[in-house]
């Protein structure tokens, strides 16, 4: 080693080596650091939290919809020796707790579940009755009898349930039969045809309060007849009156020669169906007291028809043959028509073998159809098949319980296999949400949003559809109007306004976003709505005129000699400029009247003419008119969007360097080259920005939609979603009705806002509604994803540094 490398360091390596000194301004205290590590924890906590929240209500708003979307279990629970003979009559009580059947005796049987002897309770039918014909009604838990001397009889079931602390409970069966009436009258004389020697082989009765109805089959002198008895039970104010026939009617006339094989009453009491051995089905109708054959048609083209029965609410019938197939026909008008008729409205996977057996539902639109091996649950509205159960052993029939939660399959052996239904949501679906469906009392299927009504035989109709389209129309008007005036005033205050005028617009649009959208709703239904209902001429001058007269003030103003406008101190044009716009504006307005008078005729029933916008709106697109429509909607949800545009807008104009325009007018470029060239491509990403937070407020905005519009679910009638037919005047327009700027829509927003209060928890319409602000939230989500992309690559495109 060298011995220089062996010497102690100078004072000057010393001095070299070492730091220099921090001054104390300069050097951060402890406690600061300690604060600053604290916030950028915080910071990153709450980011972190932020995410965590937006995953839980994500997940929470799932678990709520999953149920939607599951379908039905059926298991069995129990089996019950009811030992009921085959083809007696089996139903159930209301919980399932007491299984009975009535097999044309003297007696109905009652089995209780739990075990234990069996109830035998007296029919209360006079004695020697011999039962020809039964059925169950389990609407009214009442079975109707048809004897072999041509009466017919009801003996009326009841069930008291008895729970006491401690125990399970129980329940009491009791019976009441009503006289025996005959079907034929009695008094006539028709020696070809005595009484005695009119059995009835099938009947149904209607009760619609003050009217009833009896259609029985009968077989006399080997014919079948069909006959009906009309009843009138009048009313007073001490209740209910005595139970008259009003009148006997023979039916079988009408059926061309063919022979009834099943008849079926409608709960209004005015109309039947009689299905016939030639597999036609015959709809009959009483009016002013005479019955007429109002339709006929045949189900299946092939294939033996096993049975005709109602659906819940007695407005469709289902057809089921020996070959599996099930269909569905509906009463509507057709379209071209005036009276209700049957038409075929739905159709189903069929079964492997014959349908035996059938049971509706009395809570929802479900029924049941099967034979020995396999039975089938479906929905109606939907046409979906809920659950597909294969038996273990042979089933015989079925019954099912007033609340759908049950089913007895009664085998060959007598046994009832109790099986439990657990189906809360069918009426969703896909299709139910998203497709169109033929409901009841449609000519078509449609999309339609319905979710409430007052008779418990209701159908929901829960398409978002109208729901999706409402949201997206009112947005588009709002944004049509907002985002013009927005960013136009942002390039005008942020490059050619005054600074000192600057100083004053930028914080008044800004106090503009803090006004409560409750206070704007409230202005728009009643005060701006009546006051545009009748000016639109004069809105539409407006409309045209203001933008019109500042582009030709303008243009004019650009090529006067610079010596003249140097005269007016630059920023402060719109001093010249606003006295014009508002004078045209005002032109507009007061003229709009005499162009009303000119374009705008309708053409009245009487032939007069008149000048009234309102009426020659529908005259000339077909579509309707309404006082809150979507040009209120579009001004005052604009009148909330354009701050919210305008600030963000307005600060990413501002934000261009200063030496990027000044060098641009240093090379000779106008002050509108500069803005068009320069500022706004750098300033796009941010304008892109203010856009969709704009369009996020106007998607998710409530009360203004609400107070404004009537909140009514629009959608064209003949299912367009996007185009009509093209050619304009005469009843047509080119785009879909539910486009029309003159009717109202309902949003998903307003919906959820509306309804969710008043939906029962964990009802279908309930989670229907979280569904709903799913979709919400997906559509604003992937908009905004789409939109982030798309402004990562403006700022990459046009970024300065």
């Amino acid at each position: 080693m060298p011995p220089s490398s062996l010497e102690a360091p100078t004072s000057t390596t010393r001095a070299k080596a070492s730091p220099r000194p921090v001054p104390e301004r300069f050097i951060v205290s402890r406690g600061t650091l300690r604060w600053d590590r604290f916030m950028n924890s915080a910071i990153v906590f709450g980011g972190i939290g932020i995410i965590v929240a937006v995953f839980g209500i994500f997940a929470f708003i799932v678990l709520e919809i999953a149920p939607l979307f599951q379908g039905a279990r059926i298991e069995e629970k129990m089996k019950v020796p009811l030992a009921a003979p085959q083809g007696a009559v089996v139903g159930l009580d209301e919980w399932s707790q007491l299984p009975f059947y009535f097999d044309g005796g003297a007696e109905v049987t009652f089995q209780p579940v739990k075990g234990g002897a069996a109830h035998k309770l007296p029919t209360g039918l006079p004695v020697g009755t011999q039962v020809t014909a039964q059925r169950h009604d389990p609407v009214t838990q009442r079975i109707i009898v048809g004897t072999a001397d041509g009466q017919a009889g009801f003996i009326k079931l009841s069930f008291q349930s008895d729970y006491q602390a401690g125990s399970q409970g129980s329940v009491t069966p009791s019976i009441k039969a009503e006289p025996l009436m005959p079907i034929r009258d009695p008094s006539a004389t028709d020696a070809t045809a005595p009484r005695a020697a009119a059995p009835v082989l099938d009947l149904d009765y209607a009760d619609a309060g003050d009217r009833k109805l009896i259609a029985a089959i009968q077989e006399i002198n080997g014919q079948r007849v069909l006959s009906t008895v009309s009843l009138r039970q009048k009313k007073s104010l001490m209740g209910k009156g005595k139970t008259e026939i009003e009148g006997r009617d023979e039916l079988t006339s009408l059926l061309a020669g063919a022979h009834p094989m099943r008849v079926l009453t409608a709960g209004t009491a005015d109309s039947l169906l009689a299905l016939t051995d030639s597999g036609e089905v015959f709809y009959f109708y009483r009016s002013t007291g005479r019955w007429e054959l109002r339709q006929q048609f045949k189900p299946f083209d092939g294939g033996q028809v096993s049975g005709v029965d109602w659906l819940f609410g007695q407005v469709s019938v289902v057809c089921y043959n020996d070959q599996g197939q099930v269909r569905i026909y509906s009463l509507f008008v057709p379209e071209g028509g005036t009276t209700r008729l049957f038409g075929l409205t739905k159709e189903f996977q069929p079964l492997q073998g014959p349908i035996t057996y059938y049971r509706a539902s009395q809570r929802n639109k479900s029924f049941l159809v099967g034979n020995a091996k396999e039975c089938t649950l479906c929905y109606a509205t939907t046409a979906s098949i809920r659950r597909h159960v294969e038996l273990p052993f042979e089933a015989v029939s079925v019954a099912m319980d007033p609340k759908a939660e049950h089913l007895g399959y009664l085998d060959t052996q007598g046994t009832m296999h109790l099986y439990e239904i657990h189906d809360p949501h069918p009426e969703a679906g896909l299709k139910a949400f998203f497709g169109q469906v033929w409901y009841e009392g449609f000519a078509k299927p449609k999309y339609e949003w319905q979710s409430t009504s007052g008779t418990d035989d209701f159908e929901p109709k829960l398409s978002l559809v109208p729901l999706i389209i409402g949201s997206l129309k009112g947005t588009l008007y709002a944004m049509l109007f907002a985002v013009p005036i927005a960013l136009m005033a942002a390039i005008y205050t942020s490059q050619f306004l005054a600074p000192g005028m600057k100083r004053i617009v930028k914080p008044a649009m800004e106090i503009m976003a803090s006004l409560p959208s409750v206070v704007l709703g409230f202005l728009a239904a009643l005060w701006l709505a009546p006051l545009i209902e009748s000016r639109v001429p004069s809105i539409l001058l407006v409309i045209i005129s203001i933008p019109l007269s500042a582009s030709l003030l303008g243009i004019i103003w650009g090529r006067l000699p610079i010596l003249y406008r140097n005269k007016l101190p630059k920023g402060t044009e719109y001093l010249l400029i606003a006295p014009v716009m508002v004078f045209f504006a005002w032109l507009g307005w007061e003229l709009g009247p005499v162009l009303e008078k000119a374009l705008f005729v309708a053409t009245m029933p009487d032939g007069s003419q008149v000048a009234d916008f309102r009426m020659w709106w529908p005259q000339f697109t077909g579509m309707p008119y309404d006082q809150r429509n979507c040009m209120v909607v579009g001004f005052m949800m604009g009148f909330a969007v354009i701050p919210v545009v305008f600030t963000i807008a307005e600060d990413a104009l501002s934000n261009v360097p200063p030496s990027l325009t000044s060098a641009s007018e240093a090379l000779g470029a106008s002050r509108w080259q500069v803005v068009r060239t320069v500022v706004l491509p750098i300033a796009s990403a941010g304008i892109f920005s203010a856009l969709m937070i704009g369009f996020g407020r106007a998607v998710g905005e409530t009360m203004i939609v609400v107070m404004a519009t009537g909140n009514t679910p629009v959608m064209d009638e003949a299912g367009r979603l996007i185009f009509g037919d093209f050619g304009l005047g005469g009843g047509q327009f080119p785009l879909a009705d539910h486009w029309n700027i003159f009717n109202g829509m309902r949003t998903l927003s307003a919906n959820i806002a509306v309804e969710l209060p008043e939906a029962a928890q964990g009802s279908t319409h309930y989670r229907t509604l979280f569904l709903g602000a799913l979709v919400l939230f997906g559509m604003t989500f992937i908009l905004n994803t789409l939109a982030e992309v798309l402004r990562q690559k403006l700022r990459d495109k046009f970024k300065i540094v």
